[in-house]
């Protein structure tokens, strides 16, 4: 379905002919004086310099040429501008038209396309923690809005399973627990079928571990060469790692679960070990990959470049492999496998040379087409709110769970207390106002810059924040409920002012989601979705809705609240959240 800009703008370029002009002159905006009008064209002033006369005069040529029919306001004011009010009629088809096309008329600019979203991030054998949120929810939310537009799309977690963690978890096992099978060599049996630790015992393993690495240098070593032996193949390693992923996945899967978070894909770095050994043979063979100081490395740099760009280390001078290597051999698998047309991957912004180096990599070596699209999203961090790096009170790094369950319970506090809902209902209803409040007290901030987490502002019911969201999805609600079926009641001309400003909110809709798409930027929906917020309150408390006693009246009322609701519903799910039935 066209834009209602692109529709205007092509009868104002037709105008422009008409009038003996260059159609081009005919470009229709927004208008930067919303007082004035809603919509301006501004071609006549740069047309009076082509056509040497004034501009006024070449506004007021075009202007004759508009159908009236399509504007309330259609005027020429000097110097030369033409100022556009779209009329009832014109909106009320526009919106039926929107009503009645499949996911409101918004084009399917991926169709046939593939993209691979890579997010989330998690490492097995340690619990999530608060630098998971952002990556995990606009990584969903990007996914979403990609198959929203049609896309074939495939959200991958790329499990963090084969780097160093893997080693140092290992040699911590075998100094406590020496006599272990898998510390074997000579052990030809069968490994135990339970695991010898509990999620418990990793989580304390591992800190365990990595802490003793920096000031055991033999244990250091001694972990190293663990994690070479378990990408070697070494049996008994094998096994406590499969010991590992089958005791992590499951929890991860919980946490992601409470998030609303899904992967079609929960591949890691181990399912691209398979494909390294070609892929690095290939790349010596030619010529991209070199030796230097005893590595292998995939120089980058470029002659335009402006700052240093370090060559690609592909495998250490110990033979380890190491990020950029699996990444690469991902991309081959994912070629291979999925040819995507593009790769999104959202992780923090401070791993932006990395992805230079690696997309420069692929492309230059042909690992990915040229035409296939990388993109690295790198998002800020979140801090607290006095704006500093977010810390538990002793110092550590909050987990994840426990961000959920602070705000689950701020959330459950207000809602008994307010008497929101029934007892019956209050877990259901509180689940969801609390990931509202805490995913688009996320989204709503650029992806790319930090913001303070500010735990009471976020839940608030009122302001920018996913509860005023909520609560005016659910006033909607009511307000239907209350007047029966609605659903196949057609859009009517706007009854009054306010209904004019939530019809033009609500063509909006398709481009705030495509410039939403575009930029990779869920704020742009949020910043949608709040200003139509706005308008349906400023709506519904200003008009008589149920209370109206024209019937026919009534019914284009409520046809164009429930277009609202429709809308609004999508654009959360989009977002990764959903409206409870009561608030």
């Amino acid at each position: 379905m066209e834009k209602i800009l692109d529709i205007i703008t092509e009868k104002m370029q037709r105008a422009f002919a008409d009038a003996g002009y260059d159609a081009s002159f005919g470009r229709v905006t927004v208008s930067n004086r919303p007082d004035l009008c809603e919509y301006q064209c501004n071609g006549a002033l740069s047309a009076a310099k082509q056509y040497h006369c004034a501009p006024i005069q070449i506004a007021k040529a075009v202007v004759e040429k508009l159908d009236a029919n399509d504007y309330s306001l259609v005027e020429a004011v000097m110097p030369g501008f033409i100022n556009l009010k779209l009329s009832g009629l014109f909106l009320q088809n526009y919106l039926e038209q929107m009503r009645t096309a499949p996911d409101f008329g918004v084009e399917k600019l991926g169709a046939g396309k593939t993209i691979v979203v890579d997010y989330g991030g998690a490492n097995v054998a340690k619990p999530l923690h608060i630098g998971h949120l952002r990556p995990a929810i606009i990584g969903e939310a990007l996914k979403r809005l990609y198959a929203f537009f049609g896309y074939n799309t495939i959200g991958d977690v790329h499990l963090g399973d084969w780097g160093l963690q893997m080693g140092l978890i290992i040699t911590e096992l075998q100094e406590r627990q020496p006599e272990l099978p898998y510390f074997d060599p000579d052990y030809t049996g069968d490994y135990p079928a339970e695991p010898p630790f509990t999620l418990s015992d990793l989580e304390e393993i591992y800190p365990a571990a990595s802490a003793k690495k920096k000031v055991d240098q033999d244990f250091a070593a001694r972990a190293h060469t663990a994690t070479f032996e378990l990408q070697l193949g070494r049996r008994g390693y094998r096994a406590i790692w499969q010991h590992i992923m089958n005791i992590s996945i499951p929890d991860l899967r919980r946490i992601y679960d409470s998030l609303d978070v899904h992967f079609e894909k929960w591949l890691g770095e181990s399912d691209a070990d398979p494909y390294i050994p070609a892929m690095i043979q290939d790349l010596k063979d030619r010529g991209f990959a070199v030796e230097s100081e005893g590595a292998l490395v995939f120089p980058v740099a470029e002659a335009t470049d402006k700052k240093e760009v370090p060559p690609c280390i592909l495998v250490k001078s110990d033979g380890a492999a190491i990020y950029a290597t699996t990444d690469l051999a991902t991309m081959v698998q994912r070629m291979q496998d999925w040819n995507p047309d593009k790769i999104l991957y959202v992780t923090d912004k401070r791993q932006a040379l990395h992805f230079e180096q690696i997309f420069r990599a692929a492309h230059r070596s042909g690992i990915v087409k040229p035409e296939t699209e990388l993109e690295h999203l790198g998002h800020g961090t979140m801090n607290g709110k006095d704006g500093k790096p977010f810390k538990t009170r002793d110092g550590g790094v909050l987990r994840l769970e426990t961000l959920i369950a602070d705000m689950t319970a701020f959330v459950r506090a207000k809602v008994v207390e307010n008497r929101i809902v029934a007892g019956s209902e209050i877990d259901d209803t509180t689940a969801k106002i609390a990931l509202a409040a805490l995913k688009y007290g996320d989204l709503s901030n650029q992806p790319t810059k930090d913001y303070n987490f500010d735990l009471e502002r976020f839940a608030a019911f009122e302001g920018n924040t996913g509860p005023y969201i909520l609560y005016t999805i659910v006033r909607i609600k009511s307000i239907l409920a209350k007047y029966g079926p609605w659903e196949q009641l057609p859009i009517q001309e706007p009854s009054n002012a306010l209904a004019k400003d939530l019809m033009i909110a609500i063509t909006k809709f398709d481009p705030a989601l495509e410039s939403a798409l575009k930029s990779s930027a869920p704020n742009l929906i949020c910043a949608y979705i709040y200003d139509l917020a706005g308008c349906v309150n400023k709506f519904y408390h200003d008009t008589p809705i149920l209370k109206e006693e024209d019937e026919n009246l009534k019914a284009g009322n409520i046809a164009l609240l429930g277009l609202a609701k429709n809308i609004l519903e999508t654009s959360i799910h989009l977002l990764g959240f959903s409206a409870p039935e009561k608030m």
